[in-house]
């Protein structure tokens, strides 16, 4: 994703270059905020992107138009952040905010990473922009080490082994990245009214000839992509109680 161009022209140099070397030295969160005025915080600017982001992706999303749809300058923004990085780190942790489980988790493992999961499945649904921030390895805010110490705390209930709670973690991890990206492309897919492959004319001479056997079946019987995300969460647990449930 480029990012250049979008501190305005009007920001002296002196203050980029000021503001790089604070982003280098320590992230936003530790940083002190600017003053707060009505229509003007931290807070209003992060949840102005989001919303942007939201309905028209995370291209839309620049310092001058998070200004604009706050009725404000551009340069008011930088009493507040330094860079688009900056309010890009800020969006990632306020998405990592909606994935926090409020309160105790349940003391079963397999319930813990159920609740988990349920919660990032949704935060992706609604923000699937997130996914292409989670690319760029964005810095780590407090709800974002908030919500690895809530898995790593579920992980803890089946092993102490601190390899395997990576293991497991990572584990439940993709296979959410992986559900939720088909489930946003199947949206999209059908917002823009297209079929499934089998409804390809390419796809189907290809399979008139005989060349696929084992794929044709599945098509024609027109069986539709795994949609039950608990089933398959459930596959994932099982194997990881198989490989860790005897550990304690």
């Amino acid at each position: 994703m480029t990012i250049d161009g979008d501190r305005p022209s009007a920001v002296p140099e002196r203050y980029q270059r000021a503001g790089d070397r604070k982003r280098a030295a320590d992230p936003v969160w530790s940083r002190p905020r600017g003053g707060r005025r009505p229509k003007l915080s931290r807070e209003a600017i992060v949840a102005a992107a989001i919303t942007i982001a939201d309905a028209e992706g995370l291209d839309a999303v620049s310092i001058r138009r998070v200004a604009s749809e706050l009725g404000v300058r551009a340069m008011s923004l930088y009493t507040h952040i330094d860079a688009k990085e900056d309010l890009l780190d800020l969006m990632y942790d306020e998405v990592a905010a909606e994935v926090l489980i409020e309160g105790e988790l349940p003391g079963d493992w397999r319930e813990a990473f159920r609740w988990i999961a349920a919660r990032e499945r949704e935060a992706g649904l609604r923000h699937p922009w997130v996914f292409q921030l989670a690319g760029r390895s964005p810095r780590v805010g407090p709800n974002g080490l908030l919500h690895a110490e809530q898995s790593f705390a579920a992980a803890s209930r089946l092993t102490d082994d601190p390899r395997a709670m990576r293991a497991i973690v990572t584990a439940i991890d993709h296979y959410l990245l992986g559900y939720t990206l088909r489930a946003q492309h199947n949206r999209e897919r059908e917002a823009a009214g297209l079929g499934g492959i089998e409804e390809q004319p390419y796809v189907r001479s290809l399979l008139a000839e005989g060349r696929f056997p084992h794929l044709e079946p599945v098509l024609d019987a027109g069986i539709p992509a795994q949609e039950d995300f608990e089933q398959g969460l459930t596959w994932i647990l099982d194997g990881i109680e198989r490989e860790y449930g005897q550990s304690r």
